[in-house]
């Protein structure tokens, strides 16, 4: 039986994702700040048949990530999939953002990330010599207005999958990179619908993805049909990094 460590697993993309895995039969653990979301989707899965850990645990902490794969291997023994969904973001123009409000966007995004991703190798992933590592990016990606801290962070996870993929391979892991573009979930909708209608006129698809759609893509990365997809990005926007920005700039402002 396959087992998957969802972080960030009680909303949105990580939600359709632990449900997704489940239904391939994995036997998924979910971990979140809020214990009740996460307990909803551990509902949801054993509703399946599936088998849910439900942990509520604070990535950005390294005392949180330990107790957390303590308590997978504990539950299950092992952790095959690790998909690194937990993350956050504000919008603001570049120069209003803060040191404390870039720190907060990569300390979860990248080092949580990181940290996650070693302890479960060293526990796990290594000295079973298979694994997969799914890191979560961003599209377009090359740079999104408003989003400056947050897309610098989703290309340094973006880089660390390949690097990994250089290194871990040996070790039979697979790390790859989702680079997601406009999502609907419960997140998103909060930036109002007139922003959200703005993103997606940048869409060649017209429309913003579902989290269904985000997670079936990294179930199959996780799964043994893409067991030879490494080191690589997979990009989930409708065709939005193709196509560019879609919106016209700023106008320049003069002194």
């Amino acid at each position: 039986m396959t087992v998957a460590l969802v972080t960030g697993g009680g909303t949105g993309v990580g939600r359709a994702t632990a449900l997704e895995l489940a239904r391939t039969g994995a036997a998924v653990a979910i971990c979140g700040r809020r214990p009740e979301p996460l307990e909803a989707v551990r509902a949801e899965v054993e509703a399946l048949g599936g088998e849910c850990l439900a942990f509520p645990a604070d990535v950005r902490e390294p005392e949180a990530v330990e107790g957390l794969v303590d308590a997978v291997l504990e539950r299950f023994g092992r952790v095959d999939v690790l998909v690194n969904n937990a993350g956050g973001q504000f919008t603001a123009p570049a120069e209003e953002i803060s040191p404390k409000g870039w720190r907060a966007v990569h300390r979860l995004a990248v080092d949580a990330a990181w940290t996650v991703t070693r302890t479960v190798a060293l526990r796990s992933l290594i000295p079973n010599r298979s694994g997969v590592v799914v890191f979560v990016g961003f599209s377009p990606r090359r740079g999104i207005p408003g989003f400056a801290h947050a897309a610098a962070a989703r290309a340094a996870v973006e880089n660390l999958a390949a690097g990994l993929a250089g290194e871990w391979s040996r070790y039979g892991i697979r790390t790859v990179c989702v680079a997601l573009g406009t999502i609907l979930t419960e997140g998103l909708q909060g930036y109002g619908a007139e922003r959200i209608a703005a993103w997606e006129r940048s869409i060649p698809l017209g429309r913003a993805g579902t989290p269904e759609e985000a997670a079936a893509v990294i179930a199959f990365l996780a799964s043994p049909a893409a067991s030879y997809v490494t080191g690589t990005t997979v990009v989930v926007d409708g065709g939005a990094d193709a196509w560019g920005q879609g919106e016209p700039p700023p106008a320049p402002q003069v002194a």
